[in-house]
């Protein structure tokens, strides 16, 4: 089992025709992911040769769909069209909507946040890796080679610590791991994946990644309290940023003793989460818990 993505999952590229779109999909498609094509309004009923395959271009995503069964969509539009690629792919009511830019307008973001709500749609991001399962499909620009499938779920704001995190422990695998970005305002949060890996048959245990900044993980803390049986250990970047001061990511900003990573570390631990002080720590942590399941 996988959450959200799985070998049956087609996916469609909303700016597959671009610069990072096109080369993104080779790398999809080499993961063994379902591309059945792309959306570009300017090149509707075109096609586009990626990674030796012929795949079409769609004027919409709408018509994507009816043509392809699609119900996933990458996008990787530029910043400024975002909000639009988003408002299109809720409209045509795809199920999962993963959006890897980076930059785009956080008034942009809370106004397709707002839209999706009672909605059918899902979002992951923006500005994340996107989604895998590994050995089933891949959602994004995780490289596929670092792990295998296993029983071990994994939830990160950090595109880079997922990589880091799955190769530290590529000897257990990984049910999914999925990366939900690094912005204030995001579509899937580390509580809407926890529940889903709780739900999950296979995934045994659960790794957590936060950051500075924000109350998520405190609050990913409290739910863990009450609704998550599963073993959860965590690590938390950012234990050496100075106050005040933007880290990297849009959201990771420190105002007071609230979202600083002692404050997250000790929320977590509060609830039974072990979190590791390093990345490699907190492998070993987990690696403990596979050992003693």
């Amino acid at each position: 089992m996988s959450i959200y993505l799985n070998k049956d999952s087609k996916i469609i590229v909303q700016g597959m025709t671009g610069g990072m779109g096109s080369k993104h999909t080779a790398l999809m498609l080499d993961a063994g992911a379902a591309i059945v094509g792309g959306v570009n309004a300017r090149k509707a009923g075109t096609t586009a040769e990626i990674a030796g395959q012929e795949l079409p271009v769609f004027g919409s995503v709408a018509e994507a769909m009816k043509e392809t069964g699609a119900n996933v969509s990458v996008l990787f539009v530029p910043p400024a069209f975002t909000k639009d690629a988003c408002i299109e792919a809720i409209d045509a009511e795809i199920p999962l909507m993963v959006v890897i830019t980076e930059g785009v307008p956080v008034q942009d973001t809370a106004e397709v946040w707002s839209y999706l709500q009672g909605k059918n749609t899902r979002m992951i991001g923006p500005n994340c890796p996107g989604i895998i399962s590994p050995e089933e499909s891949l959602a994004g620009i995780t490289p596929h080679t670092i792990a295998g499938k296993g029983p071990i779920g994994l939830v990160s704001k950090s595109g880079t610590l997922t990589y880091q995190m799955m190769y530290e422990l590529r000897d257990f695998g990984f049910t999914t791991a999925i990366g939900i970005g690094g912005d204030p305002i995001i579509g899937t949060t580390h509580i809407d994946a926890l529940q889903a890996f709780e739900d999950d048959p296979e995934t045994k245990a659960i790794v957590m990644i936060g950051e500075i900044g924000g109350d998520a993980e405190e609050r990913a803390a409290a739910y863990i309290k009450d609704n998550i049986t599963k073993p959860v250990v965590g690590y938390v970047a950012g234990f050496t940023a100075p106050e005040g001061k933007t880290m990297g990511h849009a959201g990771a900003i420190v105002s007071g003793s609230s979202g600083t990573a002692q404050a997250k570390k000790e929320a977590l631990e509060a609830v039974g989460v072990k979190v590791g002080k390093t990345p490699s720590e907190t492998a070993a942590l987990m690696r403990e818990i596979m050992q003693g399941l």
